[in-house]
């Protein structure tokens, strides 16, 4: 392949030396790097890659892209000069795999809570309504029935066109992508293709990468200002900032909603533990998943599927059919009838969200004791408000470890010790090593309590200090109350 083939659709502000050369591949990782291959130089969060072009040089790199030229010019090295390397990288990465994402109905999913469970879900539907699927989440990847890890919510820009390609030549005819705030500020779906895009809802998060909630809020809205006329855009109305995703996208503008007018209605029948009956445009549905935060995720699930083409009945069919998203709202009930639920819930919107279903399905005759850290190295704002919901929504509180990553654990369960209110300092317990924390809530459990576990979901380990070591926390609630059941 030709280096100005690659470079179509790319503003170009300079280029030394020749587009008309054949290259292997193109990285923005220097380890990575091949010979003759194209090194894409991008300033992240840590490192800078322009800081990297002679290493990239050094193993045989045909051309550089840079928004920066270096003083010298090596010799037989192509260097192209762009305003944006991370725009210029997604457009040369679907120009490379042959912009797959024209090849097949892909659909992004943005939002804070929701965009795990609706891709997922949707995957789920529309395989087992007998298509070939694609799915790009935060739990993993998939290719038609191939599973692959995820390291990202939304990868990066060669990584996504790498696997949309696999898709596609796989004969995949739909894919469902969580599309998050990080990856549309870094233009990693800027060369995209979408069918459409979903919006869940908006609520405190990320405000370690954001300066600013109105930034958050405009990134998010970005997305849908740039889908084209030929796509769609479903928005939860009920959410204050879900009209504002709508304001300037040329999209077909779809609504859904539980309390607003919208395109798409339904209507919380029954909220049990054992599920949903929903009523959805006028037909009565009883689904597995429980909360009203899943009867939005469904309703929006259903507004999609209708809009790429299903039919209405069958839709709600397979809606009655899905299973829960592994590590959301996932509970096991023990021997001595002790319910546990893990669920990713690591914002203070979310936790609300989980903690008021608990309570609305439950008898008050048991106890709920919530077990819930905060991330090192992310938003400190969070972390007092997380500590007061839960403290005020439970029967005891345990503040523990989250993926403290490089900061110290019991600084961060401090900073959320501030939020809890006097009033319940006598049920909120802090105990740093998680796996502790999960056995004395097993040991204050009597039957018929709840606990739940919040923050890590389908996360399979904890970060301590820049090391991950295996931790899995339905893995470690089944082998306790296993164990406590002997």
């Amino acid at each position: 392949m030709k280096l100005k083939d690659i470079l179509y659709r790319v503003a170009i502000d300079a280029v030394h030396g020749s587009t008309d050369i054949a290259i292997h591949k193109l990285d923005f990782d220097s380890r990575k790097i091949e010979a003759n291959d194209v090194f894409v130089a991008i300033r992240g969060t840590i490192s800078d890659g322009h800081d990297y072009i002679q290493k990239a040089i050094d193993l045989g790199v045909k051309a550089v892209i840079c928004d920066t030229f270096p003083e010298q010019f090596a010799t037989e090295v192509t260097y192209v000069k762009v305003d944006d390397t991370n725009k210029a990288m997604a457009f040369m990465a679907a120009n490379y795999f042959g912009n797959p994402s024209e090849k097949l109905k892909l659909v992004g999913i943005t939002g804070t809570n929701g965009k795990t469970t609706i891709a997922s879900l949707l995957y789920q539907l529309f395989n087992k309504a007998g298509f070939k699927v694609g799915l790009l989440s935060t739990v993993k990847i998939l290719v038609d029935d191939v599973e692959y890890k995820a390291t990202h919510t939304t990868p990066d820009s060669i990584t996504i066109n790498h696997y949309l390609n696999e898709m596609v030549n796989a004969g995949v005819e739909y894919c469902f992508m969580e599309v998050s705030s990080h990856g549309i500020h870094q233009k990693r779906t800027e060369a995209l293709h979408f069918t459409g895009g979903v919006f869940t809802n908006l609520s405190h998060d990320h405000l370690d990468y954001h300066p600013t909630f109105a930034e958050y809020r405009d990134v998010k809205k970005s997305f849908f200002d740039h889908l084209p006329k030929t796509a769609f855009a479903i928005s939860n109305i009920d959410d204050k900032n879900g009209a504002v995703m709508l304001q300037n996208t040329v999209a077909k503008k779809r609504t859904y909603a539980l309390k607003s007018y919208a395109d798409y209605k339904a209507q919380i029948l029954e909220n049990l533990l054992s599920g949903l009956l929903l009523k959805i445009e006028g037909n009565e549905v009883w689904v597995k998943l429980i909360g009203v935060f899943n009867a939005y995720n469904l309703l929006a699930i259903y507004a999609t599927a209708i809009e790429l083409g299903l039919d209405n009945l069958e839709t709600l069919r397979l809606l009655s059919e899905l299973e829960s998203v592994s590590g959301r709202f996932q509970y096991i009930v023990s021997d001595s009838n002790i319910t546990a639920i893990v669920d990713y819930a690591h914002t203070p919107d979310a936790l609300e969200n989980v903690l008021k279903t608990i309570n609305e399905v439950r008898t008050k005759n048991e106890q709920l004791i919530t077990i819930v850290g905060c991330g090192g190295n992310r938003d400190k704002a969070k972390r007092p408000i997380m500590a007061e919901i839960a403290s005020e929504l439970s029967n005891k509180t345990i503040l523990t470890s989250d993926n403290p990553r490089d900061e110290d654990p019991e600084v961060i369960i401090a900073e959320m010790e501030k939020g809890v209110p006097p009033q319940n300092h006598k049920k909120v317990f802090a105990v740093t090593d998680r796996k502790q924390a999960i056995k004395i809530a097993c040991q204050l459990a009597q039957p018929n309590d709840i606990i739940l576990i919040a923050g890590k979901g389908h996360e399979t380990y904890q970060e301590i200090k820049g090391v991950r070591t295996d931790f899995d926390d339905m893995k470690i609630v089944k082998e306790i109350l296993e164990e406590l059941g002997k």
